[in-house]
């Protein structure tokens, strides 16, 4: 599969978020009330990114679209940040980039849609235990700080 270039930055904070498609079908029915059901378990994630290159990142950029992407057809990974942290993650993009933009003298603005193959979230028995997972950065801070092995 193909790799986004290490030489490459990750997409900027400003703009950045995550869109998730729905996984549910809602029907109404005459009486007024609705059924909901979940129609698929796995889902895509669209992300909204956005990236700044110097002159040679952006030539190195569009370079790899077209040609290692097949202009953007082909599924890559990358590296994300997301609420578990940064993870390399399967990513198409949904339609050619916006750009390049000139910003500043010579860096260039790129921002683009890329789809996620699947939502970027904790899978399994964790989601049983979602009070140990919001409490996991004290438990972290614990363990690495506080503990006499840690100094």
């Amino acid at each position: 599969m193909v790799v986004y270039p290490k030489s490459l930055p990750m997409p900027l904070r400003e703009g950045y978020g995550f869109t998730p498609v729905s996984p549910i079908r809602r029907s109404n029915k005459v009486s007024g009330r609705s059924v909901q059901r979940r129609l698929y378990k796995s889902v895509p994630t669209v992300a909204a990114v956005r990236w700044i290159f110097s002159d040679a990142q952006a030539l190195a950029f569009e370079a790899w679209f077209d040609e290692q992407l097949v202009s953007g057809s082909q599924w890559f990974e990358c590296p994300l940040k997301v609420p578990g942290g940064i993870g390399v993650y399967k990513a198409r993009f949904v339609d050619i980039y916006e750009g390049p933009t000139l910003v500043g003298q010579s860096n260039w603005s790129f921002s683009a849609s890329l789809e996620l193959w699947e939502r970027p979230i904790i899978k399994g028995p964790w989601a049983n235990y979602p009070d140990i997972i919001a409490g996991s950065p004290i438990v972290d801070l614990a363990i690495n700080r506080e503990w006499p092995e840690a100094q």
